[in-house]
């Protein structure tokens, strides 16, 4: 399903974007060595109830996960890169945390991602984490109305492989609306022109993600943390935006 928004659910939409990207920013203040995984899931928890918002993922249950999954954030630690399932594990000086975030409200989704060191970075992983960034930035700016599926895929595809980094194309960016995962898909990678065509009204949820030596990911026993087959690190920055009449706009910005 390809849902387009009317101008009063963009703007739902909006009020559900800044509390996504409040409550990344203070679980990620919040996050120090010796944070507890569990911990920031309880955090999240609390955040979004107080909001009067409904967590995407408690109840989530799709044909590629052990569901529902139970928690309220993804914590994918080091070499995990999506649908981290939170557990009872302390962080280290030096880990790579993802934090992936989805919430409902006012019956608009919107879905944020952001990667980071708690306590001392290693250059590379500095290095991993700026190019989902610089990747994501790449995407925003190729959106638009008229704009093809595969234009957005290129731009993120082409910051991520001139990093040097291969790209995995199973998961990916995707429509999101009434809820959370909807068509079109959104590869990190395409070819330009080919695909559906951006309109006004659409929200997308872009999400380059990457793995720093490889493109094959491995499932844990948990039947959802997915992990570089290799055990290399990874990375995974994600916005939710509006195509408008002119252009697009990011909503899961802290403090919008």
């Amino acid at each position: 399903m390809i849902e387009i928004l009317s101008p009063a659910e963009v703007d739902r939409a909006r009020r559900t974007g800044a509390l996504v990207g409040t409550i990344l920013q203070t679980l990620r203040e919040r996050t120090t060595v010796g944070t507890n995984l569990l911990d920031v899931d309880r955090w999240a928890r609390t955040m979004i109830e107080d909001a009067g918002a409904v967590s995407c993922y408690v109840d989530y249950a799709p044909s590629f996960g052990r569901g529902p999954f139970g928690h309220h954030v993804c914590t994918a630690v080091n070499d995990a890169v999506l649908h981290g399932l939170p557990h009872d594990r302390s962080l280290a000086d030096g880990d790579l945390l993802t934090l992936d975030l989805a919430v409902t409200l006012d019956g608009i989704a919107a879905d944020a991602a952001i990667s980071f060191v708690v306590g001392r970075a290693d250059p590379a992983d500095t290095a991993l984490i700026e190019a989902t960034e610089r990747a994501l930035a790449a995407g925003i700016a190729a959106a638009g109305p008229g704009v093809r599926t595969g234009d957005v895929s290129h731009a993120i595809g082409r910051v991520l492989t001139a990093a040097g980094y291969p790209v995995n194309t199973e998961f990916g960016g995707h429509g999101i609306g009434s809820t959370m995962h909807q068509d079109p898909h959104v590869a990190n990678t395409g070819r330009p022109g080919r695909g559906y065509t951006l309109r006004p009204g659409l929200l997308l949820a872009l999400e380059p993600w990457v793995m720093a030596d490889t493109d094959e990911l491995v499932t844990d026993p948990d039947g959802w943390t997915l992990r570089s087959a290799t055990g290399a690190r990874t990375a995974h920055t994600e916005h939710t935006v509006a195509i408008t009449e002119d252009g697009v706009e990011v909503l899961t910005r802290p403090g919008r």
